[in-house]
């Protein structure tokens, strides 16, 4: 069965963290934590933040991950 070739490429870009820490564990001999969250800083009007604060809380929702998935919608058309 033949590889796919671009299959291949995202998983790469995918494990990109992974692979990296890897390198560094031949190299050094220890493996450093593979961080797969980054923190980001934005401006955001107060009070759209202050509203969606309180939609996350009344529902339960957690705001970051709620916004990951956004972006993820957005990126992906």
């Amino acid at each position: 069965m033949p590889l796919n070739e671009e299959k291949i490429r995202k998983q790469v870009l995918k494990l990109q963290d992974a692979l990296i820490s890897l390198e560094e564990l031949d190299r050094t001999g220890k493996l450093n934590k593979i961080n797969y969250k980054e923190r980001s800083s934005f401006t955001i009007d107060s009070d759209v933040l202050r509203e969606f604060r309180n939609y996350c809380k009344k529902h339960g929702l957690n705001m970051s991950a709620l916004l990951e998935k956004f972006m993820k919608e957005k990126v992906k058309k």
